[in-house]
This record gives C-alpha cells, structure tokens and sequence, in this order.
C-alpha cells in the first residue's frame, strides 16, 4: 500500500500548483466581485493538458489517470474554486460521458475538441423540477425527420452559456422511466438551443452557472449518445467519476483555507505572542489538518480504484460526502481563527467558506451520497 505519490505525480501537482499561484492567485477577487468567468484561461489550461486529463493521448488528451486528475482539481481549487470546477466538469461530465458511450465518429468529431482544449463542455442533467430526483426528467425527444425534436430545459449547468459542446438528456419513452431517459449531443448555435439564466450564486461566482433551453431543436440520429433508453444509466456511471473530482474541489477549498488560517496564526498577535500559541488555536489547526488528511486519503482511495478499472460507486460517493462536509467546517473554523477579519473581503477564509458549500450539492446532495453509500452497503452484506 503506498501512500505516496510518484515522481511523475508529484511533478505533475507542482506544475499545475505555480500556474495557479501565478496565473489564476492574482485575479481571485476581481473574478469574484464582477463574476467573470476566466475564457482567457482556456488556452494556458489546455498547453498544460488540464482540459483532456483523463482521455487517451490518441483523442488529443493527455493520457494521466484520476490520481493525478484529483491532484490537478486539488491543486487548482486550493487557489480558486471556480477554476477547479469548471475544469471538473469539462473533463469528468461531458468529455467523458461521450468518451465512454460515444461512437468513433462522435469520438472525432466531439471529444478531440475538447480534449486539446479547443472546444468547451457542458452537461445537463438537473432541471427545474428534477434534481435529487434526476428520474424525473421533464425535457423529452420525440421521434421525428430522421432525428429527435428536444423541447424542455436543464438549469444549474457549468458552462451553459460558453459551451461548444453540450450533452442533455431527455426522456425519450415515458413509459419506462429512468430506463426511457437518453442522452443527446447539442452543438452551439444548434436551431432551438439556446443558454437562459444565469445564476447569481453564493460562492464560485467565476464559474459560470446557468440554465438551457430547448425549443423545438432538431437533432440528428447521429447526436443520440450511448443507446436509447440509456442516457441515466450512463449518467449515474459518470457521476462516480465526477464524484471524486468534487471531493478534489472541497479538499483543495479546504487546504486553501487552512493555509491562510496557519499563516494568519503565526502573524497576529494577541496578549504579547502570536495567536498560534494558544492551544485553542493549535486544537482547532490540529482538526482541520487531520479532517483534510482524512478526507484526501478517501479521495486518492476512490481515484486510484478508478484508475485500477473497480467499482467505486460506494468510495466515490465516500470520498465526496466526507471531503464536502469537512470542507465547509474547515472553511468556519478558519474563519473563525482570524476573527473579524475573516469575516471581511480582505482575507481568504469568507470566499473559501462561500465556495465550499456548492461541494455538499453538486452532482449529488450529502443527503444522495448517504442514500448511495447505504445501498451499497446493505448490498454487500
């Protein structure tokens, strides 16, 4: 068992860690504050492989597994949030959805693309009135002209407005329920296709979130992704791989702050000695450190069974609902170590904090990921 990254990994964790404190680390508030979604970072991203991580190097991607893939989300959160979750959803929803159940044609022509960075993806499974309970899909296709007529809507999705590339599902047989539901390619300026809302959210405001819409958008047989009536079964197995970048996401949040509450500690200055100290201080750096520790020991387990090609229904869902809850905790407490500075702008632990509660909802409430980890154990004995 080791517990250690490889040369390579741990290369691979510096290289993207400088980008970040370089590249991104001046910027953080300013996107904040106007919520500007970086665009401008997409081609320094894809020089670094960062938007193909996980796909083969024969696609344009950059052949590295989901160790050094949580590694990256990590090491790009622990700067920014927003950033670390859009390149999570680019690569782990809807590049890998079409790398996993697409065609060879559907393989050129879409996910080499996205893989070198040139295209951007979106994915869109929550709706209005179908989040936790994604079987309850309301957008539909109907058979019609050789294609599918989609007519419906999907909000809460990363990159709607920006996106080149979408994959959406819609309920294609009502009749059979989540075993009716298929998923679809949509292409931007597609007829009928079109970005909605945008959100204005709490925390990852550089992330840019919002809803689609389609109108009578006629797509073609070649756009149907994986086979019909299995667009949510497909889903639900995407959504184990995405489940472990969110638990990189709040660990890499939660590192983030801790290191601001350490450095802070160590500055401020309170009955004549640095606040760092006092035990109280050293108690609550001592939780925080341990509860990261935890929760990317959790992560690297899921990544690396992934990478091993084993279910991680179980460990993903893990991984996720642990990293997430101790990600906000971590984010109060290092608040709450700098006091009423933390609560101010002029400090990192507020945005840390605002970031970190996306992690306990995204693809999957902490309330789904118990529900998941039961039945997976009440299977196994």
């Amino acid at each position: 068992m080791e517990f250690e990254l490889t040369e390579e990994q741990q290369q691979v964790k510096m290289s993207v860690r400088e980008f970040a404190e370089s590249e991104i680390a001046p910027h953080v508030m300013e996107w904040d504050e106007s919520q500007h979604f970086p665009v401008e970072l997409q081609p320094k991203l894809a020089e670094l492989g960062l938007m193909g991580v996980i796909f083969p190097e024969e696609y344009g991607g950059a052949g590295m597994g989901y160790v050094e893939y949580a590694t990256i989300i990590e090491e790009l959160s622990r700067v920014d949030g927003s950033v670390g979750i859009s390149v999570a959803a680019h690569n782990s929803l809807c590049s890998n959805h079409i790398y996993k159940y697409g065609t060879p044609e559907q393989l050129q022509k879409y996910l080499v693309p996205l893989a070198t960075g040139k295209h951007l993806g979106a994915w869109g499974l929550t709706e209005p009135s179908a989040g936790s309970d994604a079987s309850g899909t309301k957008s539909t296709a109907v058979k019609s002209d050789g294609g599918w007529l989609v007519n419906g809507s999907k909000n809460f999705i990363t990159h709607a407005i920006h996106a080149d590339t979408c994959v959406a599902m819609a309920v294609t047989d009502k009749s059979k329920r989540s075993k009716g539901i298929s998923a679809f390619i949509f292409e931007k300026g597609m007829k009928g296709f079109s970005p909605s809302k945008k959100e204005n959210k709490l925390g990852l405001r550089a992330s840019e979130t919002a809803s689609v819409v389609f109108e009578d958008c006629l797509v073609s047989d070649n756009q149907l992704l994986g086979e019909e009536g299995q667009g949510f079964v497909n889903a639900m197995e995407i959504l184990d791989g995405g489940r472990i970048s969110i638990a990189a996401l709040a660990v890499g949040i939660a590192q983030g702050a801790f290191e601001s509450a350490v450095r802070y500690s160590q500055e401020r200055q309170q009955f004549g000695k640095p606040i760092s100290e006092f035990q109280a201080i050293q108690f609550k750096l001592a939780n925080m450190a341990t509860q990261i520790d935890a929760a990317r020991l959790l992560m690297y387990r899921a990544a690396w069974m992934k990478d091993a090609g084993k279910k991680t229904t179980k460990e993903s869902s893990m991984a996720k609902l642990f990293a997430s809850e101790i990600s906000v905790n971590v984010c109060e407490e290092a608040i709450q170590v700098h006091g009423g500075y933390g609560y101010t702008k002029d400090y990192p632990p507020e945005k840390y904090w605002r970031d970190s509660k996306l992690c306990t909802i995204g693809e999957g409430t902490s309330e789904i990921q118990r529900l998941i980890i039961a039945r997976e154990v009440l299977r196994q004995l």
